[in-house]
């Protein structure tokens, strides 16, 4: 087992880079989740942290837990699978729940470019209330 201290420069910086673009990565992605405007916009930021910005960290605590314990470890690449595999199916399903409550409700939410994709029947009901 080696000691923290004993880590090589060589190996150090790349780990420091990985960590670092994975958090700034992050970031960006939680700042956009606050700074976006409704719903559908808000959907993509957070999608950044967890794909990209969970990339860089885990590769960086890939190589550090390798360098650490001596030997390859890989268990950390079944946690970055799942993570990876479950961050976009959870935006499509909440994508389309919001859409088919916005579509049912005729919410003030739903994006302008997707009123005009809205199905006959629907734009029919809305012509007659008016």
């Amino acid at each position: 087992m080696t000691p923290l201290a004993a880590i090589p420069l060589w190996l150090a910086l790349p780990i420091a880079f990985l960590v670092m673009l994975g958090a700034t990565l992050t970031l960006i992605g939680a700042i956009g989740f606050l700074r976006l405007g409704n719903f559908y916009d808000r959907l993509h930021a957070p999608t950044l942290a967890t794909s990209w910005g969970m990339g860089g960290i885990v590769l960086g605590s890939l190589l550090l837990a390798t360098q650490v314990e001596g030997r390859i470890i890989l268990h950390e690449l079944v946690i970055a699978f799942a993570i990876l595999i479950t961050a976009p199916v959870t935006l499509m399903l909440l994508g389309r729940a919001a859409l088919h409550r916005d579509r049912s409700e005729g919410s003030a939410q739903l994006p302008e470019s997707l009123r005009q994709r809205r199905s006959p029947e629907t734009a029919e009901n809305s012509e007659s209330d008016e």
